[in-house]
């Protein structure tokens, strides 16, 4: 619970992985969220998830690990187009790296790692389930996309608070059926372009 708290000091709130732009050119409303963050879910969160419970599998093994670990971040970076949200993502994941090997006397893996597959590793290592691990994973994303439209829009804490709440049967779904198959892969243009034009706006709250 704790190194799935969104006040994890590695810097997660300080992303927003296209919102902010969808948001400035009035293509995200609060009325539209529930749809959107369901969509998202089903589509990137599927995928996130999927190699969180690669990686979670890696955390038992010994032989080739770094090997075996740097191929699954090439295969995962090739799925993120977005310059902005694959250079957050990697970022978050080695300061989720970082932490938690600084906590515990753990093998590291010795290359980068995406946020979900550094929080996959961080499951197996602890040996908490597969499934809850991915999960976890899956409310931390959710909760940090609703913080982040907390600071974009109109939205109060209530209302946040039931946004998460009506995303567990998703989020529980996702993390049953998530898994790697070769061509694992997810169809997000309107965010990953809204991603790749997060640089060109005037005003930034967001690093992503």
């Amino acid at each position: 619970m704790q190194l799935a708290d969104s006040a994890l000091p590695i810097g997660s709130a300080a992303h927003s992985f296209g919102l902010e732009t969808l948001v400035a050119e009035e293509r995200l409303t609060v009325d539209a969220l529930p749809e959107f963050l369901r969509d998202y879910l089903a589509e990137t969160g599927t995928v996130d998830a999927a190699f969180c419970r690669a990686a979670y599998r890696l955390a038992g093994t010994d032989d080739e690990l770094t090997a075996r670990w740097l191929a699954l971040t090439q295969r995962f970076s090739a799925r993120k187009p977005a310059h902005e949200s694959r250079t957050a993502s990697l970022t978050l994941g080695r300061r989720m790296m970082q932490l938690f090997l600084a906590l515990e006397n753990a093998r590291d893996p010795g290359a980068e790692a995406h946020y979900s597959m550094a929080f996959g590793y961080v499951g197996g290592t602890l040996e908490v389930s597969e499934l809850l691990t991915a999960a976890a994973y899956l409310q931390q994303t959710a909760a940090g996309l609703v913080s982040a439209c907390q600071r974009l829009l109109p939205l109060g804490q209530q209302h946040a608070t039931q946004l998460l709440w009506e995303l567990k049967p998703a989020i529980l779904a996702i993390a049953r059926v998530a898994d790697l198959p070769a061509d694992a892969q997810s169809f997000t243009p309107l965010v990953d372009m809204a991603s790749m034009r997060h640089v060109e706006l005037r005003t930034r709250l967001f690093v992503s």
